[in-house]
């Protein structure tokens, strides 16, 4: 996660870009733990934000 940001940083990513770059890198089982999430936390027409994504893995995953 904290070379993923580095990258976001080093682009000037906004957390928008953040979010879909991020789920970009995903593999198998998170892809389908991230489809999940986003049929869970989003709300119809909000973006799901950066830190949101990463509270959510980051709760999943470590």
């Amino acid at each position: 996660m904290d070379e993923v940001e580095i990258i976001f940083e080093a682009m000037g990513c906004t957390e928008e870009n953040k979010t879909i770059l991020g789920t970009y890198v995903l593999r198998e089982e998170a892809n389908v733990w991230w489809r999940n999430v986003k049929l869970r936390i989003r709300v119809e027409g909000v973006a799901i934000g950066w830190e949101e994504f990463k509270r959510e893995f980051l709760r999943k995953y470590f």
